[in-house]
């Protein structure tokens, strides 16, 4: 980004500019439209593809997301990766995009977190063993592309409220996960254009926010757009910067590092207009609640959508970036907010310099990819539109197993009441009329106390999606000084946290004086990362999880965070509200969320008088006081220069040299992956299915974290057996997510979900399935391994929005692992159908109307998928014919997309067909 990251990546970014591939005049078919962008006072910024000059008038009708994709196709076209006729495609949107038409895109980086970076990096490793193996150069596998790492995904809160919980926090992380970093750091060394932030730095979405992104490109004086696509499915964050990102595989992902193009279908534009600005009180919380259930309920999977209208100019950066965050939540690959006067602002706010601003405004306006509100609204078409007026969005949470289930604040005692009542779904727990008023005694620390359905034992302030906006974090330390004021305690068996996106978060907080209420009601910070909205929420106290356990009981988790799947936050908490830090501050002050915050005193003063929800709650004037005083643009510089000089225990750590890893087989954490044991040069072709047992029957929204859960490993699952085996203690399992450098463990964890409802189980819950054979009821794991042993294989049906939730390459991986061949469900999500590609899974779909239930399948089946032994004669979306040994037969879409994703199934998966195509390079 200029002058201002150079002394940052001079380190680690290492850039080829040949194998970089920036192409200039004598390659590119557009050389005509190359020009110099020249500086108001004289000299010139750089070198830049010009859309105005291609006098086009389409242009102006393009949406601006689009406009980013197609200056990318224009800057690499090479009539081979990517063609002019993709050029074309995309100018002619308007008609196009309706035919789901097929493009090629060359994001300008990539970005990953440590859960997801552990399993990229090995995967680079093996593939360089692999090249060596079949006689090509290992040096071929590097990333040709920036690759940004955040290492924040391995805090777990095991001290909380306590004013030492960062240290201690961090220095059990370190014990934990000292392999994992030390992996991370050789990856830093031996691979080019790779930046690894050490932990204890933020948020990977945050660091990118407020660091990372350039929003221009300026490489060897070539001037475009960043674009990045992240393996963390909330990349989206930094659409709210004007900077195009969406979540993918960790698979695809790779391939995208090693230059080759993703393969897309153009997607249609949802235009979201927004009007007025928000009432007093109202949060961005609040806000992103509303248009997450609304695009939800409009339909935007696999679409982008483009926030434009007056009501932008009142709209902060931090806002925009909260609601892009949550872009899969509602179902969006994007959420984007083109640059205006407020991402300037922004930037400077952020430490960029005014020359690296000046140089991303005119190159943003030369190219009409910035909107001006000073001038005419542009002509923008769009292929579906909605409007809000922000005055229209009131207080609100989302639960208690769905992040767009949204609670109006004034119905969530009503709510909540239906949920005890209602037969066991996203909606509802069943509880018994007679069991709902229920009281438990027990006893916390020597000292009486009680639980109920409802109350508050995690109240966390939490996650990228609100950690990041400095509005709602001081408003939350606002609501904790009336509280702490006011004499109101938050119960000391709820465990509170608090774990800021960036260091800045400290400093803007202790600059206001406010911090310390924050600590007096237990909401200390704990660390800096990704805490309890991934799972890493630590054990609760043990008297209150044998008091929920023994007694059945509807625990709640309160948490500013974007996903609130059961089972997630913590296998005890079986309702889990997603709201705003203001109102987790105020739902752990009340201890339950069976109140009702109109009428019902939140808790007694010290004067014994009743205190309400109104009386704690500050106004919008009084946060925007403390926001503009204590939000500094030294505190970003401060905070960032810190970053690139690391910490003492990742400075510590000593790694091996060497381009090729030394796995070492008694390693729990890195483990070599077997993908490409026995490959070849030829690829091994299509494959069908024959009489294959259907390993899961599910019904609607199984997730990835159903599928391949980060958190907590269960003492009895097989995962567990597998460490205890090699002399793993209970304590120091860490996480699925924190162990996904290890395919064996994988493997065990996949489908490993407390909360998993398989219908072959009849009602029971858990991480089961029957074998069909014996009808023995056995571990998904070990079930899958006794129908590898007995060479059968094995489908999953499934009913809509399969794989929904975080771009996890691990829902593909394990189940490939586990000896899956093909996926049927209603409908998949956008980064998990991808996924099951990039593994040579066949992703089905049900004709519309159509699923396992209408079509009269029980599971206990055999199925028999014939495909044509030769790919040209497969064609993306084309009807396929499945059969079962029971005489049904039912047609369904076969789900590659594209001829790109037909290549890799022929390939037997995408990191294969990169493989044999770098070595006939």
């Amino acid at each position: 980004m200029g002058t201002d990251l150079s002394s940052a990546f001079s380190i680690s970014f290492v850039y080829d500019l040949k194998r970089f591939m920036i192409l200039t005049t004598s390659e590119n078919p557009f050389r005509s439209i190359f020009k110099a962008l020249e500086k108001p006072d004289g000299g010139e910024f750089g070198n830049y593809y010009s859309l105005p000059a291609l006098n086009d008038p389409r242009i102006d009708r393009l949406p601006y997301s689009i406009r980013i994709l197609l200056e990318s196709a224009i800057r690499n076209c090479d009539e081979f990766q990517v063609k002019s006729k993709d050029v074309e495609k995309i100018l002619d949107w308007e008609n196009t995009s309706p035919k789901q038409v097929e493009i090629p895109f060359k994001p300008a980086r990539v970005l990953l977190q440590d859960f997801t970076g552990v399993p990229a990096v090995v995967d680079l490793a093996v593939m360089r063993d692999a090249m060596n193996n079949l006689g090509g150069d290992s040096n071929k596998i590097n990333p040709l592309v920036p690759v940004d790492l955040v290492i924040d995904h391995s805090v777990q809160v095991d001290v909380a409220r306590s004013e030492n919980a960062v240290q201690a926090n961090m220095e059990l992380e370190f014990q934990r996960n000292k392999e994992r970093f030390a992996f991370l750091k050789w990856g830093s060394n031996a691979f080019d254009n790779m930046l690894v932030v050490p932990p204890g730095s933020g948020i990977v979405h945050q660091v990118n926010l407020e660091y990372l992104a350039r929003v221009v490109f300026n490489t060897n004086g070539v001037l475009y757009p960043d674009s990045v696509v992240g393996t963390d499915s909330h990349t989206t964050m930094i659409d709210g910067l004007g900077v195009a990102g969406w979540g993918v595989g960790g698979i695809e992902a790779e391939a995208t590092m090693l230059g080759q193009p993703m393969s897309m279908v153009l997607p249609g534009v949802v235009g979201f207009k927004l009007t007025g600005k928000l009432r007093d009180g109202m949060t961005a919380t609040d806000l992103v609640l509303t248009v997450t259930q609304m695009l939800r309920k409009h339909g935007v999977v696999g679409k982008f959508v483009e926030f434009h209208g007056e009501g932008m100019r009142e709209l902060s950066l931090a806002d925009r970036a909260t609601i892009a965050n949550m872009s899969p939540e509602y179902g969006a690959t994007m959420g984007f907010f083109p640059v205006d006067h407020v991402t300037l602002q922004y930037l400077k706010l952020t430490g960029r310099s005014d020359d690296t601003v000046s140089m991303i405004e005119a190159y943003l306006r030369a190219n009409k990819m910035f909107v001006d509100y000073s001038e005419p609204e542009s002509k923008t078409v769009y292929s579906s539109n909605l409007e809000l007026n922000l005055e229209d969005v009131e207080p609100c949470v989302s639960g208690p197993k769905r992040p767009h289930d949204r609670v109006p604040l004034k119905e969530m005692k009503a709510d909540w009441h239906s949920c005890l009542d209602n037969r066991v779904g996203f909606k509802g727990f069943a509880v018994p009329k007679e069991a709902q008023s229920k009281v438990v005694e027990f006893n916390f620390d020597g000292t009486p106390a009680q639980l109920r359905h409802g109350d508050v034992v995690i109240a966390a302030i939490t996650s990228c999606t609100n950690t990041s906006n400095p509005s709602v974090m001081l408003g939350a330390a606002l609501v904790a000084k009336k509280a702490c004021d006011l004499g109101l305690e938050v119960k000391p068996w709820i465990k509170t946290s608090l774990a800021p996106g960036s260091g800045v978060v400290t400093k803007y907080l202790a600059k206001s004086g406010l911090q310390k209420y924050l600590n007096q009601l237990g909401f200390s910070i704990v660390g800096y990362g990704c805490t309890t909205c991934i799972g890493n929420s630590g054990d609760i106290h043990e008297a209150v999880a044998s008091a929920i356990v023994d007694n059945d009981l509807v625990a709640s988790a309160v948490l500013s965070g974007n996903r609130n799947f059961e089972g997630r936050v913590h296998p005890l908490t079986r309702a889990n509200y997603l709201a705003s830090p203001p109102l987790v501050v105020a739902y752990a002050l009340a201890g339950t969320v069976d109140i009702d915050f109109e009428t019902e005193p939140i808790g007694t003063g010290k004067d014994g008088k009743n205190i309400f929800f109104r009386d704690i709650w500050p106004s919008n004037k009084e946060v925007a006081e403390v926001v503009q005083a204590s939000v500094l643009p030294d505190m970003f510089k401060a905070t960032y220069e810190a970053i690139t000089k690391g910490n003492s225990m990742w400075n510590q750590l000593s790694v091996a040299s060497g381009t090729l890893y030394e796995w070492d087989p008694k390693s729990t954490y890195i483990h070599e992956p077997p993908y490409f044991k026995g490959m070849t040069m030829s690829p091994p072709g299509p494959h069908g299915v024959k009489d294959a047992y259907c390993l899961l029957n599910f019904g609607d929204s199984i997730t990835t974290d159903h599928i391949s859960p980060a958190g907590s490993i269960h003492k009895d699952s097989p995962a567990a057996k597998y460490l205890m085996e090699r002399g793993v203690d209970r304590r120091d399992f860490n996480s699925y997510g924190s162990r996904r450098g290890n395919d064996e463990i994988m493997a065990r964890g996949t489908f490993a979900n407390i909360r998993i409802v398989n219908k072959h189980l009849k009602g029971e819950v858990g991480p089961k399935t029957v074998h069909i054979p014996s009808g023995e009821k056995l571990s998904v794991f070990d079930a899958a391994m006794k129908y590898r042993n007995e060479g059968r294989d094995t489908i999953i049906l499934a009913g809509a929005e399969y794989g929904s939730g975080s771009s996890r390459d691990w829902a593909a991986k394990g189940p490939m692992l586990l000896g899956v061949k093909a996926v049927i469900s209603k409908s998949f999500e956008r980064i998990h159908r991808s996924n099951l590609v990039g593994m040579g899974i066949i992703p089905l779909c049900f004709k519309t109307g159509e699923d396992a239930e209408t079509l009269g399948l029980t599971g206990q089946e055999l199925y028999t998928i014939d495909l044509p032994n030769n790919v040209s004669e497969i064609k993306p979306g084309q009807d396929i014919t499945v059969v079962t040994n029971n005489g049904k037969s039912f047609t369904c879409t076969l789900r590659f997309d594209t001829e790109v994703e037909l290549a890799y199934f022929n390939h037997g998966g995408i990191l294969q067909y990169v493989i044999r195509n770098l070595i006939k390079q």
